[in-house]
């Protein structure tokens, strides 16, 4: 089989493709053959500098493709069904896990980084992981929709339950879950104030359903948020931008509103006044992934066609670099979809 792979960590160059022996699905596992997997920042950490990886490391977190065998005790999806994954999965025996909330398993995995992941041809993951693809979807947008749903529909419904009427920022809108939150917001019947740092990325919002956009290129963003906000401040930042964005978010959020979190993108330490939190009533509410449930009801919003993934490009999995390059150089609008090369598969 195809996988892209690296032995150290270290810049997007030290990602190479390779060919490995095809893998043999075990009791209740799955053998896919894997015709897209997406990228998402998650890959590029695991790439670049989160600690403990074991190396070398298969990654990739995201993937859609066809069953084409399965192990022991497996009766369902057979072979010849089309299914996309369930990024994250838990020990399967603990309290957390019984309940369904696997995300708070002490032992929750995701693909690519606590093992190997999802950027190649063939892959052994749980039946379980398994649910099939929309009918009228393609593999690339089955592929970049699990990771970012899952994340945004456990933030902003689950967790931060978004009503009708509520104003949000979403900062950081034109990413795979910043794209994926704009759409739900709107969906909730909120009112969405986007960010971003290009026209191109503010016009993609405005397509997925924000009524208002500011270019946080203008050091005087903040200012346009509060005369667009009113009443005191928005009731709802989403922001997973982290440290270059949090102070702004604490005094963005009217009193007694809501701060929803699932990643640092630039940095997860920022300067702190504590005061803005217990003083203004502030809830900050932190999210990381979700649960089988939080990803069946997105793909159940999504059949109604209330949200779709954002695919920005498809690129060959020989080109794995390049997409991890184009997402830290902040070029990319929404996902990219990588999809095995055909000629070194023949």
């Amino acid at each position: 089989m195809q996988a892209i792979r690296f032995e150290h960590q270290g810049p997007p160059e030290v990602l190479h493709l390779c060919e490995l022996p095809d893998p043999v699905p075990g009791p209740g596992q799955v053998l896919l053959e894997v015709h897209a997997a997406s990228v998402n920042h998650l890959d590029i950490w695991v790439r670049r500098e989160l600690p403990g990886v074991q190396l070398p490391r298969i990654p990739g977190a995201d993937a859609a493709g066809m069953v084409c065998a399965v192990g022991e005790g497996v009766s369902s999806p057979g072979p010849g069904t089309r299914v996309l994954l369930n990024p994250g999965y838990g020990c399967g025996s603990c309290a957390r896990c019984d309940e369904g909330e696997t995300s708070l398993c002490r032992r929750y995995h995701i693909l690519g980084e606590s093992g190997d992941g999802t950027y190649c041809s063939k892959l052994v993951v749980a039946a379980e992981q398994c649910l099939p693809v929309p009918q009228d979807w393609s593999f690339e947008e089955a592929a970049a929709f699990p990771l970012v749903a899952i994340t945004s529909w456990r933030m902003c419904v689950t967790r931060g339950a978004l009503r009708a009427g509520e104003k949000v920022l979403i900062l950081g809108a034109s990413g795979g879950v910043g794209a994926m939150c704009v759409q739900l917001a709107r969906h909730r019947g909120c009112q969405v104030i986007a960010t971003a740092s290009t026209e191109e990325k503010l016009a993609l919002c405005r397509r997925l359903g924000a009524e208002y956009t500011v270019n946080y290129s203008d050091s005087d963003w903040p200012r346009r948020v509060r005369e667009l906000a009113g009443r005191g401040g928005v009731d709802v930042t989403i922001d997973c931008v982290g440290k270059a964005t949090w102070q702004q978010s604490l005094r963005l959020t009217r009193a007694g509103g809501r701060i929803l979190t699932c990643g640092a993108t630039t940095g997860h330490d920022p300067v702190e006044d504590l005061r803005h939190i217990f003083f203004r009533q502030l809830s900050v509410i932190g999210s990381t992934m979700g649960s089988r449930q939080d990803l069946e009801a997105a793909l159940a919003v999504a059949a109604q066609g209330e949200i779709s993934p954002v695919i920005h490009r498809v690129l060959p999995l020989s080109q794995a670099a390049r997409a991890h390059q184009l997402i830290e150089d902040r070029a990319v609008l929404g996902k990219i979809v990588l999809v095995p090369d055909p000629l070194l598969e023949a």
